[in-house]
């Protein structure tokens, strides 16, 4: 598999990136090794958790199948801290609780360090600079090797990346932001991709393929019984996605597929990979036979006219202060 540099650093990631958001809870340790072991000798490098997956369930499978199952040197590991299952506050940024996450993480992953450490989210409630101190604390003790955000807002994100740009080689540069993207989920084009591709910061787009929408699988009405949005966990998660507008896009996504003798899932995918500022979408499976179809997307490059028609029927409404008022 192809691999590309995670925005302006030496860290390489593969262009596909394997997703863990639902192991330990609804993938167990078989099915999570099938995924992993397809994945690396798929060539795939960049794994994808979070220390609230599962209540760490996610981090402790992977650590799991570390020991053995494939060689730690050949792996990017990246994980995410800062979200919090308390009904009071969603974010804890500080400083203490992330250093303390990152250690928890740690050990959970049987590593001594990860290769991209992420901030889940942003907190409003800590000042942003202490909230980048503890990046800057992780890099510098060895326990991350890059740095990155994730769900912040374009003005969040350029805040971020400014502050730790200020100071070079005293603070740690982000690396990379990690946002919803896809062909149902264009938001992060209105001002965090521009702001991403300014500062050098390579774009994981999460949920690459609508939350499994784009897919096609909801097409004919009620959802699958081993589908997302039939699960208790992610039915509300796929629901906003299977709105007429929706329907629309996905109807489209196949009728290219259709055209270039392949599945609606190779070509939403190839769409979003290919996009600009993008360094690998985060592609999350139920079972090894669905991520071997996905990264069978690697010998797949779109023709310019199907991008082009992706692009026009899925085109997001971003008027002022977006397009020049003299025009609106």
């Amino acid at each position: 598999m192809e691999a590309r540099h995670l925005g302006h650093t030496g860290l390489r990631v593969s262009r596909i990136g394997l997703g863990t958001l639902t192991w330990g809870r609804d993938t167990g340790e078989r099915d999570a090794a099938d995924q992993l072991k397809t994945f690396w000798e798929s060539g795939g490098t960049l794994i994808d958790t979070a220390d609230v997956y599962a209540d760490g369930g996610a981090e402790y499978l992977l650590g799991r199948l570390l020991e053995g199952l494939v060689p730690r040197r050949d792996l990017v590991i990246a994980t995410k801290a800062g979200s919090v299952p308390d009904p009071y506050r969603r974010f804890d940024c500080s400083r203490g609780h992330l250093l303390d996450a990152l250690d928890a993480s740690l050990e959970r992953l049987r590593t001594d360090h990860v290769d991209l450490w992420q901030v889940h989210a942003f907190d409003p409630d800590t000042p942003l600079e202490e909230t980048l101190q503890a990046l800057d604390i992780a890099v510098s003790t060895g326990r991350a090797r890059y740095v990155g955000v994730s769900n912040f807002s374009g003005w969040q994100l350029a805040k971020a990346a400014t502050w730790q740009l200020a100071a070079s080689g005293t603070r740690a540069r982000l690396a990379s932001t990690q946002m919803e993207y896809s062909l149902l989920q264009r938001g992060v084009e209105r001002e965090l991709l521009p702001a991403a591709l300014d500062l050098g910061l390579g774009l994981l787009p999460s949920s690459p393929l609508g939350r499994g929408v784009l897919t096609g699988k909801y097409r004919k009405g009620e959802p699958p019984e081993d589908s997302r949005g039939a699960s208790q966990h992610l039915a509300p998660f796929v629901a906003p996605y299977l709105d007429e507008t929706a329907g629309r896009i996905v109807d489209a996504v196949a009728t290219a597929a259709d055209g270039l003798a392949v599945s609606p899932l190779q070509v939403a995918l190839a769409w979003v990979r290919d996009r600009p500022g993008v360094a690998a979408p985060i592609v999350g499976a139920r079972t090894a036979a669905q991520l071997t179809e996905a990264l069978s997307v690697e010998g797949l490059s779109l023709p310019g006219e199907i991008c082009r028609a992706l692009d026009d029927v899925s085109a997001p409404v971003h008027r002022y202060p977006d397009q020049d008022w003299s025009e609106l």
